[in-house]
């Protein structure tokens, strides 16, 4: 595929859908990357983050924030023992030092987990934009994100489109992500600037998936 180099992410989730006729998705994450000025990061890199590694089926809740919260709603829905390792330390050296153990046996004590989670996601529908601006924390790509998030949750007033009674994310340990109905920590109690529609229409009419 011919993927964009950079853009925002918005997924669906299976179960999740808006009232009215027909398989209409609600959003339940939204994200970008490359805000940091001068990042080489793609979306393509950062989706694989989160989907994990297709040959081993695992992945590294390390290195997305949406993995790591999923995980911790999958072992409380499941009832299976949470890794105590998880979320701990910013690579598998560090959790090991922490934890006095090897990074093969942190890794194997997650591994489960892990895939449990890329199983998921892996049902997960998603769309994505073309944004393809500057790196950068003001960027239209960070405009995007930040207005979609506020505008789409429920952590401030009622959703249009609420959270299933099911929805997983009901089991989070994290009060925004329960109360937004999004797997998003941030930016869930801001309000949203109507102008940045402008900015996203320009950016669909910019994107063809090929």
């Amino acid at each position: 595929m011919n993927w964009f180099r950079r853009g925002v992410y918005f997924f669906c989730e299976p179960g999740e859908l808006r009232p009215g006729p027909g398989c209409r998705y609600r959003i339940v994450r939204i994200g970008t990357h490359a805000l940091t000025s001068g990042s080489q990061s793609t979306l393509w890199k950062r989706l694989s983050q989160h989907r994990g590694t297709a040959r081993t089926r695992s992945g590294n809740h390390r290195g997305s924030i949406f993995r790591l919260l999923l995980g911790i709603a999958l072992a409380r829905r499941d009832e299976i023992i949470l890794p105590p390792s998880w979320g701990n330390g910013s690579d598998l050296g560090s959790a090991g030092r922490w934890f006095g153990m090897e990074r093969a046996d942190i890794r194997q004590v997650e591994n489960d987990l892990e895939m449990r989670v890329s199983h998921y996601i892996g049902t997960m529908p998603f769309l994505w934009l073309n944004v393809d601006d500057a790196a950068g924390s003001e960027s239209e790509r960070s405009i995007i994100e930040r207005n979609s998030i506020a505008l789409l949750n429920s952590y401030l007033e009622p959703a249009v489109y609420p959270p299933s009674a099911d929805w997983l994310g009901r089991y989070s340990n994290r009060v925004p992500v329960q109360r937004s109905g999004l797997w998003n920590n941030h930016y869930v109690d801001k309000s949203w600037d109507p102008s940045f529609l402008d900015a996203m229409e320009r950016w669909v009419e910019r994107t063809d998936p090929g």
